[in-house]
């Protein structure tokens, strides 16, 4: 629940919580302040745009409202926050990242690391012997679920090891969302999102929110953006609002709809294994029933047994699905995840599916032929 509006459910907050009618003209929606400069003396105390904008703190208010937390910071971009985040470390800090962290995450660990800024340690967060391997790191990075091969981490259980050993926890929820999954309420202390993804929803603005329990951790997230300068634009973050309207009714079609195609594919030949929470063959299945609330995501990995090239034919075979990189927005997307750099542990046969709000049997029937022409058969 959230305190500002008490008995209120999540879903009833991204309509209500991230928007309210403006008090001088009744407006339903708000408005957008494209001004970077504010004349002195205003009730709001606004001076300059680059400290403190009308837009940004609706969207920061509606985020922290969904995630219970004392505040949020928007960014730029996702990377952006995640930046800040990390750059709240001190010098030479070490940071336990999960090995399935989102690749920009990874890549940014590893340019720090090489420069001597921090020291990253990769670790597989699944393990529960993991747990145990916190040593002296000022943070640990984990997602509420893995990219691409959805793996659940225990975030009550990593919250524990991480305070006991005095390390700060970082969770990343941006493939759950504030609906799925609130990491605040299970002891992390700060809450990643890229925006751009299913809180936006529709593939047109880049953006990133973090979110935190401390009132001063914060304050230094917005110092931090203050002094460098990862200011959101005032459209993307008005873009972001309108789109959180909808993430309720979007995301549960979303979820839907992923289940529904985990279990069609399973089974189907030439796919060696498809990976998603919601199937009880995946092996953080109990825990992400305990965790997950309202569904297990709308993302799934299809693991073909076929080279690289037949996998890349089937991503550029469909008429519904889009061949790109991305998730969480109303259209359907897939590629081949091995094809960048960074994804080279992965099967080179592995296609990331993010399941839009399209019908979900063309969806299927899209898939299928596309399958069916590399020789995997069509979907019963």
């Amino acid at each position: 629940m959230s305190p500002e509006h008490p008995g209120l459910s999540r879903e009833t907050l991204v309509v209500h919580g991230s928007s309210r009618s403006d008090q001088r003209t009744g407006a339903l929606v708000p408005p957008l302040v494209l001004s970077a400069t504010f004349a002195h003396g205003n009730e709001e105390q606004l001076a300059y745009s680059r400290d403190r904008s009308p837009t940004w703190e609706l969207l920061e208010t509606a985020v922290a409202q969904l995630e219970g937390a004392a505040g949020a910071v928007a960014f730029a971009s996702g990377m952006a926050g995640i930046a800040a985040a990390l750059d709240i470390l001190p010098m030479r800090a070490e940071v336990v990242v999960a090995q399935d962290a989102y690749t920009g995450t990874r890549d940014l660990l590893s340019h720090l690391s090489s420069t001597g800024r921090l020291l990253a340690r990769r670790v597989d967060v699944t393990a529960p012997a993991a747990l145990e391997e916190i040593g002296d790191a000022a943070m640990v990075w984990l997602e509420s679920m893995g990219n691409p091969l959805l793996s659940i981490p225990d975030l009550r259980a990593w919250a524990m090891a991480a305070h006991r050993q005095g390390a700060m926890l970082v969770v990343d929820n941006t493939l759950a969302t504030p609906l799925l999954c609130r990491p605040l309420e299970l002891g992390a202390d700060l809450v990643a999102h890229s925006a751009s993804k299913h809180l936006g929803g529709h593939s047109d603005l880049m953006l990133g929110v973090v979110a935190g329990r401390d009132p001063a951790l914060v304050a230094r997230l917005r110092q931090h953006r203050t002094r460098q300068g990862g200011c959101p634009g005032q459209l993307e973050a008005w873009l972001a609002l309108r789109g959180m309207r909808t993430l309720a009714v979007r995301l549960s079609r979303q979820c839907q709809t992923a289940y529904f195609l985990a279990r069609a594919l399973t089974n189907t030949p030439r796919v060696r294994e498809v990976h998603y929470p919601g199937l009880l063959t995946h092996p953080q299945h109990r825990l992400a029933e305990e965790q997950l609330e309202g569904g297990f995501g709308a993302l799934l990995a299809l693991e073909l047994a076929v080279d690289a090239e037949a996998a890349e034919r089937v991503c550029t075979s469909t008429r519904i699905w889009t061949n790109a990189t991305s998730l969480g927005s109303v259209e359907s997307l897939l590629e081949r995840r091995g094809r960048w750099a960074g994804e080279e542990y992965l099967p080179e046969g592995l296609i990331r599916l993010s399941c839009g709000i399209e019908n979900q049997e063309d969806l299927l029937e899209d898939l299928g032929r596309a399958l069916a022409q590399v020789g995997a058969g069509p979907l019963a």
